[in-house]
């Protein structure tokens, strides 16, 4: 755990309670102090604005948006560029279904030093007097709304944070098509601020009114018991199910031109990985990320490292990751000297670097493991053969449809595909 707050490497997570930076304690003070990049929401940046403890015209301030993913890209181009220190402006508890899983997407936990207040849910049952430690707590950030409304009608202590996507009227509505009922339904909207709300109505209140979307609603079942009801038929949502998918299209990710393997290769790749449920995973040489991200998907156990010596495509891997909704460790570097930096892999893909990159990947590679390498050349590949044992060609023509409405194949260069060591492995 960093402790330095002057440290040009450390990102500095500050939970603030009440809208009143006074309030916070030394270390956050310290770290604000010596910040020379903060970010925040709107709210956040004009009190730092407001605040008489520093000189703002040495600072950069950078706004939290709704895409936080390019956000933490334009983070990480601070770090890498040596910007900081960089401080976090955020509500209550930063880990708390906040800004701390967006930045673990793409920086190191041991780059981060989270100094908390209390989270919005504690303040919301703090403000009616009710205790919390036997409540289901759900999000309806970026996430379908069924899925709060299927952990409420379970449970008899619910707080939901609501979203500009999913106010808590849309909520409401929700609970009440799915035959829900409740003893209280509570609006906490601004806590902290000045122009805190806390309101306490019914579900059809709910469902009829307007409230600020960023807020907590405090659902309790009637009589200490679950919320009762079942969702009524057609309003299961669409579309947002997570499938199991690998070789997504290459324009699913952002990617410097040819950078990145094609898709056909990839799900021949992935195949030939034979990913284990948890470990170690490789992806060296990343380009755009795509092996990582659905190494992830499919094997979401794994820890996956993306080891990328461009940093520019090092950033496009963090956002393609975070768009993905999977984390892995991107490491900027270049091969094989930063590998002895990091954890042994039980599974390792090689896309760039050449022999000597593969060579170092096998000897750091754990007992049974296996390591999969990909070469446009057949020199290279067969030199690739015979350090791992296996070898395959892979040549994919897609199908274009022309003007006419007829169709015609579309070859792609062919890419050599090398696996091994272990001698009893199939495939």
């Amino acid at each position: 755990m960093p402790e330095d707050a002057t440290d040009h490497g450390v990102v500095t997570v500050i939970g603030v309670a009440d809208d009143r930076l006074e309030l916070l304690g030394p270390d956050a003070l310290e770290a604000l102090r010596a910040a020379r990049v903060v970010v925040g929401g709107r709210r956040h940046l004009a009190l730092f604005a407001n605040w008489n403890e520093t000189d703002r015209s040495e600072v950069e301030t950078l706004e939290i948006r709704a895409d936080t993913a390019e956000l933490v890209g334009r983070l990480r181009a601070r770090l890498s560029g040596g910007a900081g220190p960089v401080c976090v402006l955020a509500s209550g508890d930063p880990g708390f279904f906040g800004i701390v899983r967006a930045l673990l997407r793409t920086l190191d936990r041991h780059q981060l030093r989270v100094l908390p207040a209390a989270s919005s849910v504690a303040v919301a049952f703090a403000r009616l007097g009710i205790p919390w430690d036997d409540a289901t707590v759900v999000s309806a950030h970026g996430r379908p709304l069924a899925e709060a409304v299927r952990a409420a009608r379970t449970s008899a202590k619910v707080a939901v944070l609501t979203s500009p996507e999913h106010p808590p009227e849309r909520l409401g509505s929700a609970l009440l098509d799915a035959g829900c009922t409740v003893d209280l339904a509570a609006v906490c909207s601004r806590l902290g601020s000045a122009d805190e709300e806390v309101r306490e109505l019914g579900l059809a209140e709910l469902a009829s009114g307007r409230f600020d979307p960023l807020s907590v609603v405090v659902l309790v079942g009637p009589g200490g018991l679950p919320l009762t009801g079942w969702r009524a038929a057609g309003t299961e949502e669409k579309g947002n199910e997570r499938v199991l998918a690998w070789g997504r299209s290459d324009a699913t990710y952002l990617h410097r031109e040819g950078m990145i393997t094609k898709a056909e290769t990839r799900s021949v790749i992935l195949g030939k990985l034979c990913l284990p449920t948890s470990g170690v995973l490789f992806d060296v040489g990343a380009g755009s990320g795509s092996v990582a991200i659905e190494s992830a998907l499919v094997a979401p156990g794994l820890t996956v490292f993306a080891i990328e010596s461009d940093p520019e495509s090092a950033e496009r891997i963090g956002i393609n990751a975070a768009a993905a909704g999977v984390g892995i460790h991107v490491i900027t570097g270049a091969a094989p000297e930063v590998l002895d930096e990091l954890p042994p892999p039980d599974r390792a893909f090689v896309g760039g670097g050449g022999i000597e990159v593969l060579s170092a990947v096998l000897r750091r590679l754990t007992p049974g493991g296996r390591v999969v390498a990909s070469f446009a050349s057949l020199d290279r590949a067969l030199e690739g053969a015979r350090h791992l044992g296996r070898l395959l060609q892979i040549h994919a023509d897609r199908g274009e449809r022309l003007p006419d409405g007829t169709w015609r194949l579309v070859a792609n260069n062919p890419v050599f595909v090398a696996w091994g060591p272990e001698e009893d492995a199939e495939g």
